[in-house]
């Protein structure tokens, strides 16, 4: 149970004073039952009247009686005590305390050894303000910011499309009804796992955390909506307790939050991953609109098919431009070009052959003619012959052949022999 506020009594319990509190004992010397109730009860007499903060569960004011016996809860914990407080103590806040309400109470704890049972005696009962809860919640907020739970780069991307979405609320509520009926009018499909807890009052801390850590379990949930419809300050303090907000801080899913209307604003909205307003905002955040998809999708379409008319005008356009070259309106042109220049080349060096053959055919008859003219065929044709010895050797003078020498004769048609008589006279003998 939290402690709201510390009277100088409670403050008096010393280290030294605890340290007197302990006890000798052992298997061979245990203490009574009895003992030992009696001596909790001297240590509890000696804590002294403290202040107590909590929330009531339940009142109990018999007509007639002199004492009101009332439960004081801590719900971040899920811890109470009972208290009992005379009747004038409690008529002067009755009119304004109920069942749910957070108070500070004056108490001195009391032990019934009989029973074995603590219980606190009132002694005063004070209201707690809005204004000092705000104060609260406000110190509670810097404390967790200053962990660096709300920092921005904590918050996970939500899916564009989840396929089963967790849903805390209250049973039959209208943030249920919200939630579920505009997530299936924008995309019939989705599907929820409800937890219907409640939202407030003493149970609905604990409830929304189990349901909440049950939820972030399932592997199929991909984000977590935690709904609410509005409230007092009171109404929504359940959202802003510590124990949620570290919960929701430690959750491996998305988690939502979609407390109260646009105003409110418990630590569960800094914590979360997404605030919405409301639960009807909730529902539009998390899941897509069916029809705004297929909008998107036409109009992706659309921009698609025209990027794409755009880029084949724009290739026909160069194809059109290159096919206006001359090079490609006439692709033989150049091969014609270049043919008929070859033709010329090839005309051309064919006269320029023929004139060479021609000047070198002309020159040969002409040199042919000359050796014709020139050669010892054409001299022994006119009736001269030519002498040889025996061994191929031409006779140019008398001197080189003796008497009865046989010679070879070569004239134009042929060849014979002939003797030398004498030197000097020729006497040619045929053989």
């Amino acid at each position: 149970m939290g402690l709201g506020r510390t009277g100088p009594d409670a403050l008096s319990v010393r280290t030294d004073t605890l340290a007197d509190m302990a006890v000798s004992t052992s298997p061979d010397a245990p203490l009574p039952v009895g003992e030992v109730s009696r001596l909790i009860g001297g240590w509890i007499d000696r804590l002294g009247a403290v202040w107590v903060e909590g929330q009531i569960t339940q009142l109990s004011r018999r007509p007639g009686a002199g004492v009101v016996f009332l439960t004081l809860r801590d719900p971040s914990y899920d811890i109470s005590v009972s208290v009992t407080c005379y009747r004038q103590v409690f008529d002067a806040i009755a009119d304004v305390v109920s069942e749910g309400a957070r108070v500070v109470v004056h108490a001195k704890p009391e032990w019934y050894a009989p029973r074995g049972q603590l219980s606190l005696r009132a002694a005063e009962i004070r209201l707690v303000g809005v204004g000092e809860l705000l104060a609260r919640l406000e110190q509670l907020k810097k404390a967790l910011a200053a962990e660096g739970l709300f920092a921005p780069e904590r918050k996970k991307p939500l899916p564009f499309l989840p396929q089963l979405i967790g849903l805390v609320c209250g049973r039959a509520s209208a943030a249920e009804r919200d939630v579920l009926e505009n997530a299936r009018r924008r995309w019939p499909a989705v599907r929820f796992e409800v937890r219907n807890v409640a939202v407030q009052g003493v149970h609905a801390v604990p409830q929304v955390v189990q349901a909440v850590k049950e939820l972030d379990e399932l592997e199929d949930v991909d984000v977590i909506i935690v709904a609410r419809g509005g409230g007092s300050v009171e109404d929504l303090l359940p959202f802003s307790d510590e124990q949620l907000v570290r919960t929701v801080a430690s959750c491996r899913t998305p988690v939502v939050s979609a407390i109260g209307h646009e105003p409110d604003t418990p630590l569960l909205d800094y914590v979360a991953d997404l605030r919405a307003s409301t639960p009807t905002d909730a529902a539009k955040k998390v899941v897509p609109d069916v029809g705004e998809e297929y909008e998107r999708v036409r109009q992706l379409r659309d921009r698609a098919r025209r990027c794409l008319e755009a880029f084949i005008e724009r290739e026909e356009r160069g194809l059109a431009h290159a096919l206006a070259r001359p090079s490609l309106q006439d692709p033989h042109r150049m091969i014609d070009e270049r043919a008929e220049h070859i033709a010329s080349l090839l005309d051309r060096s064919r006269r320029t052959l023929r004139h060479l053959l021609d000047r070198a055919d002309s020159e040969l008859a002409h040199t042919h003619a000359r050796v014709v003219a020139l050669s010892p065929a054409a001299t022994l044709r006119r009736g001269y012959a030519v002498l040889q010895k025996a061994d191929g050797h031409v006779v140019r003078a008398p001197a080189e052949v003796t008497e009865g020498e046989t010679l070879r004769a070569r004239v134009a048609e042929g060849e014979f022999t002939v003797r030398v008589d004498a030197v000097g006279t020729e006497d040619a003998v045929g053989t």
